[in-house]
Formats: C-alpha cells, structure tokens, sequence
C-alpha cells in the first residue's frame, strides 16, 4: 500500500468511522495482484515457463495444493503480470524488429473451470484474451469461435500457455476436456492444470509446481496486508491477526472468510472496532472441511438465491420436505422445483444432508446444512430483494 492509499484510508475512516473501509481487500474470492508469502512458488512457475521467454512452448505443467494454499491467487497474478509487462495491446508477449517483422508470440491465458462448463465458453475466454476483436456473447455458434481459435492459434508464430483452474472440482471444465478441445492447434499450446490434486495419468516427465499450505507466520502476513488496507485504522489488533491464522491453520481461503465476516458482524452491531466475540462467531460459520466460498458464487443466480432463503429458514432441524416449502414462499419457485435444486446443490456437495432422528417407520428424513460461509455469502451473493432470472444459456458444445 502507497502513501497516498494510507492516508486516504485513514482520511475515510475518520469521516465515516465505518469498521470497513473497502470490503473486496477482505474478501476471500479477491486475489492480490501480489500474493503474499509465495514466492517461492512464484520462482518455481517461472521455471516451468521459462521456455516462453526464448519463443518456445514450455511442457505442460500442473499446479497442486491444499485448499487455502493460493494457487489460483498465484497463477492467476503471474499470467496477469506477464501479459501486462511483456505484452502489446493484445497482451503477447513477443518482440517487433525494426523492419517490422514480428517475431514468435506467446499468450498467458487463465479459464476458470468454475464459470467455463461448455465447449463454447471455453473458446470464448481464450479468444478474450488472443484475439485483437471483441469476441461476442451470443449469436454465434461453438464451430464459429473453434474457427476464430484454430485459426488464431494455426500461425506458426503464435503460441498459448493455457491455464485451467479448478480442473478437479465436480460440474468444472476436466483437464482431460481441456485437451480435447485443444487438440485442433496442440502443437501451438501448453496446458497448465491448476487443482488440489494432479491430473489423471500425470507423469513425472511434466513438472509439478507444489504449493504448500501457509506457514503461521504468513498466513499473518496475508490477514495483516488485507486488514490494512480494508479495515479502518486500529479496527483489529495484531494479537486478533494471530490469533486468526493461528485458527486457520494455513488456510487462507478459511482466515479470510473469518475476517470478512468478522467485519460485516461488527458493521452490523455499529462497531468501529472488531470485538473477539465478532471473530468467535465468524469462526463458527465456516464449516469444516467446506467448499470454496467461489464455488457457491459460481452458480447460477436462482441457485444462489434459494441458498440464501436456505440460511435465512434455518434449515438446520427442518426435513427437506419442509425447507423447500418454506424457501418457495419466499420466491417465485415451486416447492418442486426448490426441492430437485436443493438435492442437486446437496450431490454437489455445497450443502450436507444430515440425518434426523427416526419418528416412525419408513425412511428416515434427512435436515440441510451449508458447507460454505454463510455471513461471506450473504454479503457477497445476489441481492434478496433482486429478480431470479436465470442467465441467458449460451450455446453448449
């Protein structure tokens, strides 16, 4: 953070005595253009890619860690860093000679497999990047865009680092996916698997980048940079910092969802500071072992909706049965429809299904419990009071 970003934080929060000054520096699904206390695992990245700088293509290369550990944040400010430093308006990288000659170009491109489930999405995001046109949203079909890609990539001096995220998640684009749809320009593109586990049939002929869980000491880097610059001036003490990654345990997915919802209880309750009975209960929303706050935000709009009817119903001693009938007189849903979406979003493993006790014979009925953090969804999910439309469905290949 600058001199000038200080002051005008400590300016804001003197004004408005507001706990939270800029709530996307706390939040969990907002990456640092800089991660913080990687990089080692910068440095060894590069060497994976090191081949691009002399115009070749690097080997394929899978980046794995625990979840927590950054490596979205990682690649994702790596990619950005390297087509904004060495790139043209594009975003390549490449050299020009003098006699205008253009020499070999590579382009970092970065898919979230969350948000890219079909053929067509896929070629949408990387012709986002490698193509000099707007690429547009509808009213084209997927053998278009797989034209425009083939025939982008099909010159023999333009080549793409591809980098699929979340390659191992249910309902995510799969590296082996990835691959086939590759396949029309595989001499000209890398893929780069990013995910908490390695690629089925990886080999030990392709490097693997490691990126280990936070160490204690910076896990408190990462909590103390967000806070400062998204919490007012002396709104969380250092020993809170701590204590928190103490918490976290290396996790910073989980650390920074507590900090967020530590704030948001303390802006609700008119605080101007973040009370440990604030971070206690923070920290009783996040479940263990649970999904990635993004993976919920990566739904559609009516599935998220119906989630936050399911945190406001307190759904937790209900039978499905009747949450989905509580969630429908909330909205515009039918019971039935609430009911397959909620069994859909359990599969998915969003929500838990949770035993209750036996009344009777027959099956034995089950309540619903979020496996995300629910104080972070309410604030950074869709407006309650908004429509519950769909997104308009592109076309699927």
């Amino acid at each position: 953070m600058d001199l000038e970003e200080r002051i005008a934080r400590r300016r804001s929060a003197r004004q408005g005595r507001a706990v939270v000054v800029d709530r996307d520096h706390l939040s969990p699904v907002v990456h640092r253009t800089e991660p913080v206390g990687r990089g080692p695992v910068l440095e060894q990245l590069l060497d994976a890619l090191e081949p691009a700088f002399d115009g070749e293509l690097p080997p394929p290369v899978a980046v794995v860690g625990p979840s927590g550990s950054g490596t979205s944040a990682t690649v994702t400010a790596l990619f950005d860093a390297l087509n904004e430093q060495l790139g043209k308006s594009t975003r390549t990288i490449g050299t020009t000679t003098r006699a205008g000659s253009t020499g070999p170009v590579t382009w970092f491109v970065y898919v979230d497999g969350r948000r890219v489930e079909s053929a067509f999405a896929f070629y949408r995001a990387v012709l986002s990047v490698i193509a000099t046109k707007p690429v547009p949203e509808s009213g084209v079909g997927t053998d278009e865009l797989r034209g425009r890609f083939r025939k982008r990539l099909g010159r023999p001096a333009h080549r793409a680092v591809i980098a699929i995220d979340h390659h191992d998640e249910p309902e995510s684009l799969t590296y082996d996916r990835t691959r086939d749809l590759l396949e029309p320009v595989d001499e000209s593109v890398t893929a780069v698997a990013v995910g908490h586990s390695l690629p089925d049939g990886w080999t030990d002929d392709y490097p693997t980048v490691a990126v280990p869980a936070y160490r204690h000491h910076e896990l408190v880097d990462v909590i103390t940079d967000r806070a400062s610059t998204g919490l007012a001036a002396g709104a969380l003490d250092h020993e809170s910092i701590r204590e928190i990654a103490m918490w976290a345990d290396g996790d910073a997915h989980d650390a920074l969802a507590v900090l967020f919802g530590a704030g948001v209880l303390a802006t609700e309750d008119g605080s101007d500071r973040i009370e440990p009975h604030h971070i206690e209960t923070a920290q009783a929303d996040i479940p263990e072992n649970g999904v990635h706050l993004d993976r919920v935000l990566a739904l559609s709009e009516t599935r998220q909706r119906v989630l936050l009817d399911l945190v406001a119903v307190e759904s937790d001693e209900k039978p499905i049965r009747e949450v989905a009938t509580a969630i429908a007189a909330r909205s515009s849903l039918t019971a039935g429809t609430v009911k397959r979406f909620l069994y859909e979003l359990a599969d998915r493993g969003v929500i838990d299904r949770v035993p209750l006790p036996a009344n009777g014979s027959g099956r034995r009925p089950s309540s619903l419990e979020p496996r995300f953090p629910t104080i972070a969804f309410r604030s950074l999910g869709p407006d309650p009071t908004g429509d519950e439309d769909e997104p308009a469905n592109s076309e699927r290949g």
